[in-house]
């Protein structure tokens, strides 16, 4: 560590004179007579890799120095040796307990001086070199895992757009549900019946699980997806199961996986359960309530309300008043009742999420005038 740099701090210029004769034909030495200078000569450039440090000097002794120098981010992973004629078990135990790395009595022996100085430059080589690794692995962790999660979530868009290419009219469909979950779910974190729910992962999770929420369609037959017309109470029969072949088939990549996969547990519930109701008339088990999972009832209401707003191959789109007065009617029998209010208390926002990602010559969403429900 020929380039190293040591600063001796002493008010004595005898003592300054003669280790800076020592150690200057190895390494760049600086100097500083009392303890303000050192303080100053410490934080500027070039920064030294070790301080020789005299504990009795006037004004600011030694320990206090130290005590600076730890407090100072700029200078506080800095190596302090204690140069003192102090030489008591005492005086070394407080200097030590300070955070002194080493401690070496007056009258000084050349070779002790250099023996300990190229320790502590060489311990400190190793822990700037350990740093510098945990700081690297610590980036290259940050970096692999947003590598990862970027990956996961265009393998999400890519298999919902699976379900979306069988029924193209759907469009910005995913953008916009998922827009309407975080909404819904940021709406809802402060209420008592949900505050325990509904934390900040929680709500990613939810909104990362649910563009896989009609994954299921990709096992129902285009005669009946696209049909233009009101489906046979057969086919409807038909239709309905693509709620449970979507649970089915996240549960069959959650099993291939090497663990746990949390998202996927949402991902599941809102596949299978989003076309429940409040009432317990939904499909595909009648869960009634609270039995239907959360995210599957925040699903519903978002499901719904982007279908009624979006043209379909069955049917125009609906204005907003008119959406609204179905779900106010939904209001504890579709929807939850909670949930229902706080769209309707806040239909601006949802609006503005459809607005987001309209579809191509989608007419603008007409707000009503604001309507208040019973909270």
């Amino acid at each position: 560590m020929a380039e190293a740099t040591i600063l001796i701090v002493d008010d004595e210029p005898l003592n300054l004179t003669m280790l800076g004769h020592l150690l200057r034909p190895i390494y760049k030495v600086r100097a500083a007579n009392s303890g303000a200078s050192a303080l100053r000569a410490a934080t500027s450039l070039p920064r030294p890799d070790l301080v020789l440090l005299d504990v009795s000097m006037p004004d600011m002794d030694g320990y206090t120095v130290l005590k600076h120098l730890q407090a100072d981010d700029t200078t506080k992973d800095i190596p302090v040796v204690f140069i003192t004629a102090l030489a008591t078990a005492s005086d070394e135990e407080l200097g030590l307990s300070l955070g002194a790395m080493d401690y070496i009595a007056k009258p000084v022996k050349p070779a002790v001086v250099l023996a300990r100085v190229r320790t502590q430059l060489e311990a400190k080589r190793a822990r700037d070199f350990m740093r510098n690794q945990n700081t690297y692995l610590e980036a290259e962790v940050a970096r692999r895992m947003a590598e990862t999660d970027r990956t996961q979530l265009v393998s999400i868009r890519a298999l919902a757009h699976l379900a979306e290419i069988r029924d193209p009219e759907t469009g910005n469909h995913i953008l916009r549900t998922q827009g309407y979950v975080r909404e819904m779910g940021m709406l809802l974190r402060t209420h008592p019946r949900f505050a325990e729910k509904l934390t900040d992962h929680y709500i990613d999770l939810l909104t990362r699980s649910a563009p896989l929420h009609d994954i299921g369609k990709v096992g129902i037959p285009d005669t009946i997806l696209q049909k233009p017309g009101k489906l046979t109470p057969a086919e409807w029969t038909v239709m309905q199961t693509h709620a449970r072949l979507g649970y089915d088939a996240i549960e069959l990549a959650e099993q291939d996986a090497d663990q746990p996969v949390e998202f996927l547990r949402l991902a599941k519930e809102i596949a299978r359960w989003h076309h429940e109701k409040w009432d317990g008339s939904g499909y595909p088990d009648h869960l009634a309530g609270d039995d239907i999972p959360v995210a599957a009832r925040i699903m519903a209401l978002a499901d719904v309300f982007d279908a009624l707003i979006s043209p379909r191959v069955y049917k125009k789109a609906m204005p907003l008043e008119q959406v609204l007065s179905i779900i106010a009617e939904g209001r504890g029998k579709h929807f939850d009742p909670d949930m229902a209010d706080a769209l309707l208390n806040h239909v601006e926002r949802f609006a503005d999420i459809a607005a987001r990602h309209s579809d191509a010559g989608a007419a603008p969403l007409v707000i009503p005038t604001p309507r208040v429900t019973s909270a």
